[in-house]
């Protein structure tokens, strides 16, 4: 008897140990460009999630040589809060298959190294006329609000346009904040066509400085899932 309950108080401190800490976790661990036409900078941003119970803390990133990792948005994450990591892979000299690896060192006890790839087949501009591809941009990536009252219902307003060449589907919009997004028109765009995404986000039961993303996920081969980061300091009301 006990035995059983030393084992049992072992795996209960287990549990809860591992419910407690930080634990990475990537949208994707693997992205494929696809056909590139060499001399194209390829850009794409990995997103990453803190899905565990503590603040996960990412010290830092380094990437295989041939392409550049920039910083995370955000180096410390609350639980269900989330980041982005833009990498750009320089395709100049480059042809056939090519694999690449950018490596995200955290806090987190089981994964202290998280390694995230992408692939892509380079070629040359004679063997494949114009590729038409979607592209997304946003009239902004970030913004702050502030200094606001907790209990304010903050308002925001971003643009969001196709500036590719086929027609750009967004498939999703995710928030971390609690806070509601909707697209105002349609979520198909055609190329050179912009729509308008209306943000609310309710700062109830909210205080200090506040980081928050929504991320859009889409048809976009380059940028699959764009993040806009909210930033705000929350005082009482």
């Amino acid at each position: 008897m006990k035995k059983f309950i030393i084992l049992y108080l072992l795996f209960t401190a287990s549990v809860f140990a591992q419910f407690g800490s930080p634990k990475i976790l990537p949208l994707e661990k693997e992205f494929d460009f696809g056909d590139i036409i060499e001399g194209e900078t390829a850009i794409h941003e990995f997103v990453i999630f803190n899905d565990g119970g503590d603040t996960l803390k990412i010290s830092k990133v380094k990437a295989s040589c041939g392409c550049t990792a920039a910083n995370p948005t955000k180096t410390e994450l609350a639980p269900d809060d989330s980041t982005s990591i833009k990498v750009e892979f320089d395709t100049k000299r480059r042809k056939g298959a090519q694999r690449k690896f950018v490596y995200v060192f955290s806090n987190d006890p089981e994964t202290p190294q998280l390694r995230l790839t992408f692939k892509a087949n380079v070629i040359g501009g004679d063997d494949l006329g114009v590729i038409e591809k979607p592209n997304i941009k946003l009239s902004k990536y970030n913004h702050n609000f502030g200094n606001v009252k907790e209990g304010e219902i903050l308002e925001l307003r971003v643009d969001i346009s196709n500036i590719g060449t086929s027609e750009l589907e967004i498939s999703r919009v995710k928030s971390s904040c609690g806070c509601t997004a909707a697209l105002m028109s349609s979520k198909n765009l055609s190329p050179n066509e912009k729509s308008e995404l209306k943000i609310e986000f309710d700062t109830k039961n909210l205080s200090g400085q506040i980081a928050r993303t929504i991320t859009l996920f889409s048809n976009d081969p380059k940028h699959p899932a764009r993040v806009l980061t909210l930033i705000a300091n929350i005082e009482e009301g």
